[in-house]
């Protein structure tokens, strides 16, 4: 005789033994849980009589339970069943493009079910392709004719592959479905999110969709995982910017500021200094719009302004959540500053963003938006503006020599010994290998404070911390960088002139 016991306590999915063939006891409504003394068998209400009979095939030792979870959890394997298939369907499928291209061009009907395979396969490849090439976006952009699928690599879009007019939609919807966005709605912009496995690496991308004249573009974000996030010295910062943020990092309270245009890896700089400090005893909560990487061990906040909840209205709603570190996804306008700037004032430590030039003039900045003299010189610590140039591949990097308007342009000696670049396979024949971070720090001195508060612009609070406090400016380290061989000319010249 079978005995079935109710249980109504916390279970979880428990893994199937190998003798058991998970897809047949799936099929019959029966899996194993467990909880945190024993294994069990569960079944359904509804189908009881068919789950025994089922059973009645196997030898097992666990005890057959019911509860009214049973719902819930089998959903929920259900779900974990979807994305073993979703990675395996992802590594399986590495066809080769022109193939899959060949199909898409010929094919009569894309939207014939034993035709979506090929579609899936070239989504799936084009992810793959962006990994491989260290993609940080992929643009889907369609047109009259033919559409481009461009990858934006080391900051630099390149073409990836062209595709006919008619595939476009099917590829479209295909990369919504899989970001949980609705395919039937193509008159308004999305953003959604999704998940995949690639070649056994994890890819969080965030996808937003536009309706254009050709149809919808989609731009997707490649973001990393907080596993990979790099450590200071990683990002390529020098030895004495990195040495004076990990001082920073130990204040008990004020502001870090990390400035710079759209792509210039303030993010990446802002959780680098966040694993710094993450531990048991600090509680870490943050504020953003949207969350870029998911970090285990801090809470995490996304704006949303359709629902109200706006960074200001978050924020105030964090501090009354005991933190002792708080992050800004940016300081954007005067109430969520003057509140972060509050916050910093009574114990908090504060890491935030804004869109400057350079680090002096995020002063500028803040007062523009609204926030006190007193205020900023009271709570400010430092300013990191910062870039992002590409770093020269050491692989097939040649030696060259500068020209007179180059030289003329970086104030250094036309004979320089400089290098540029040439391609190869290890590069992917772009002659560059990944980016470097480029930082000017700004440490807020007693001096400064006086300044600030005596509205001092951004050229004498600049000129004051180069010749007195020997700060280098972002085109300082960039020659920098040139001179040792790391980068090349013309991104040095593109830095210079974007901090003029």
């Amino acid at each position: 005789m079978i005995n079935i016991t109710y249980i109504n306590k916390e279970l979880k999915i428990a893994s199937f033994d190998e003798q058991y063939p998970k897809e047949l006891f799936l099929k019959y409504g029966v899996f194993f849980v467990e909880d945190d003394s024993s294994r069990y068998i569960v079944i359904s209400n509804e189908n009881i009589m068919e789950s025994l009979a089922f059973l009645s095939h196997y030898e097992f030792s666990e005890n057959i339970i019911h509860t009214d979870k049973y719902e819930e959890i089998y959903n929920e394997l259900l779900d974990m069943k979807k994305a073993d298939e979703k990675d395996d369907e992802i590594e399986d499928s590495m066809d080769d493009e022109e193939e899959i291209l060949d199909f898409l061009k010929n094919s009569e009907d894309l939207l014939k079910s034993e035709e979506s395979a090929p579609i899936i396969q070239f989504v799936n490849r084009m992810f793959y392709q962006s990994i491989k090439q260290d993609a940080s976006d992929i643009h889907v952009e369609p047109s009259k004719d033919e559409s481009e699928i461009r990858f934006r690599v080391n900051g630099v879009l390149h073409k990836y592959i062209t595709i006919p007019k008619k595939a476009v939609n099917s590829i479209v919807n295909r990369i919504k479905v899989v970001s949980n966005l609705d395919i039937s709605e193509k008159r308004i912009p999305q953003d959604g999110r999704t998940q995949i496995t690639v070649a056994g690496k994890k890819l969080d991308i965030r996808v937003s969709t536009l309706p254009v004249h050709a149809g919808e573009r989609i731009v997707m974000r490649v973001l990393m995982q907080a596993d990979t996030i790099p450590t200071i010295e990683q990002l390529g910062l020098s030895d004495d910017i990195a040495s004076e943020l990990k001082k920073n990092v130990k204040s008990p309270h004020g502001i870090i500021l990390v400035t710079g245009p759209t792509g210039s890896g303030k993010s990446t700089t802002l959780y680098s200094l966040l694993q710094m400090i993450k531990s048991t005893q600090t509680n870490i909560m943050t504020i953003e719009d949207p969350v870029e990487y998911n970090l285990s061990g801090i809470s995490q906040t996304s704006v949303n302004v359709k629902a109200g909840l706006t960074f200001a209205k978050g924020l105030r709603s964090i501090l009354r959540q005991d933190p002792d570190v708080v992050l800004i996804g940016e300081m954007r306008d005067k109430e969520t500053s003057q509140i972060a700037i509050q916050a910093s004032l009574t114990g908090h430590l504060v890491f935030s963003t804004l869109h400057t030039n350079d680090s002096a003039s995020s002063i500028t900045r803040l007062i523009d938006i609204g926030v006190e003299n007193f205020l900023i010189s009271s709570s400010l610590i430092s300013v990191l503006a910062q870039r992002l140039v590409r770093k020269l591949c050491d692989d097939c990097k040649v030696e060259t020599s500068l020209d007179l308007y180059e030289a003329s342009l970086l104030k250094i000696p036309q004979e320089t010994k400089v290098y540029k670049e040439v391609g190869c396979s290890k590069c992917n024949n772009s002659g560059f290998s990944g980016r470097i971070a480029v930082g000017e720090l700004l440490q807020i001195d007693s001096k400064i404070k006086q300044m600030i508060q005596d509205n001092a612009n951004d050229y004498e609070i600049k000129n004051y911390a180069i010749t007195q406090k020997g700060m280098k400016t972002l085109k300082d380290r960039g020659i920098d960088l040139l001179v040792s061989g790391h980068t090349t000319s013309s991104e040095v010249i593109k830095l210079s002139m974007d901090n003029e």
